[in-house]
Parts: structure tokens; sequence; C-alpha cells
């Protein structure tokens, strides 16, 4: 089981190329190492950016 506000937050600073609090770099999609997690942001990001 995910928390959605994690995925939620980790989606949203993927999208908006922000910053990785660990690494103070650009946070990717390769810095989730945890599959659940990984699967859940990628969900996320596919619902939220249909038709751009």
């Amino acid at each position: 089981m995910v928390n959605e506000v994690v995925v939620r937050i980790a989606a949203e600073r993927i999208m908006t190329k922000g910053l990785n609090p660990k690494t103070n770099q650009t946070y990717l999609i390769d810095d989730i190492t945890n599959q659940d997690y990984r699967f859940a942001v990628e969900d996320y990001i596919l619902a939220n950016t249909e038709g751009v």
C-alpha cells in the first residue's frame, strides 16, 4: 500500500523538474527505488499528462 500524498508530491516534482530533497538534483523517476511507489508515480503522471 502506498501513501497517495507521497505519490502526488513525488510525481509533481518529477513533472515540474523540481529538486529531489535527498540529492539536491532534478527529481527523476529513476530516483524512486520502491517498485510500488514507482508504479504509482508512473500511473499518476500518465493520468495527469494525457492530452498534453
